[in-house]
């Protein structure tokens, strides 16, 4: 299996244009749901170790409210979207127009809220990969959590046994007018699946 320095940058090039055609699709889909223009930064993408990923969010510890979804198919994986508690808070007042009345405190209609964007902005990247590679990719019901991120990510270890040690990490910005939220995605496919991923996509892994 290659390592994280042996990816080429045509490989690399790759998977950014399936992050800049997901971004895309992820704006249409918000824009429809909130009944406003929002843009999304085209986002940065990359392939990072697992662990390094955590480090980038701020550490195990750090309190953050992550959608997560199982994707099952021809190339099963986990999908993470993670917003820290402030983000979380701004896309809810700034996108969505709930007015925050507890800093700290969701309510019910807040994470409803929050669960349902998480829900279409992780569908749209899940279906931007389907598209590229042909291979039939499906998100499963989300779940969403706030919790240290170290504890999110057990769960999907405990849930779903091991997971592989490469992530395809998306790092975007939503924006409505001058108003800008940062949402981090990555995807963590099973051990196989990359391999099975670059293959659909005609990648030499070698």
């Amino acid at each position: 299996m290659p390592s994280f320095h042996d990816f080429a940058d045509f490989q690399l090039d790759v998977l950014k244009e399936v992050g800049n055609i997901g971004a895309g699709n992820a704006a249409t889909a918000l824009s429809k749901l909130l009944n406003r223009p929002v843009d999304m930064q085209v986002p940065l993408v990359n392939m990072l170790p697992f662990e390094e990923i955590i480090e980038v969010l701020g550490g195990s510890e750090q309190i953050v409210l992550t959608i997560f979804l199982r994707v099952t198919g021809d190339a099963p994986g986990n999908m993470f979207f993670i917003l820290t508690k402030q983000s979380a808070k701004q896309l809810l007042k700034h996108l969505a127009g709930i007015e925050i009345q507890n800093d700290e405190f969701y309510s019910e209609m807040e994470l409803s809220a929050l669960n349902e964007i998480g829900n279409i902005l992780a569908g749209s990247y899940l279906s931007s990969l389907a598209d590229f590679t042909k291979l039939s990719m499906s998100p499963s019901v989300p779940s969403l959590a706030i919790d240290m991120l170290g504890a999110v990510i057990s769960y999907g270890l405990i849930q779903y046994g091991e997971m592989g040690d490469r992530a395809l990490f998306i790092d975007t910005k939503f924006f409505e007018g001058n108003d800008a939220v940062e949402g981090h995605f990555f995807l963590v496919p099973d051990p196989d699946s990359f391999d099975k991923i670059f293959s659909a996509l005609g990648v030499p892994l070698e």
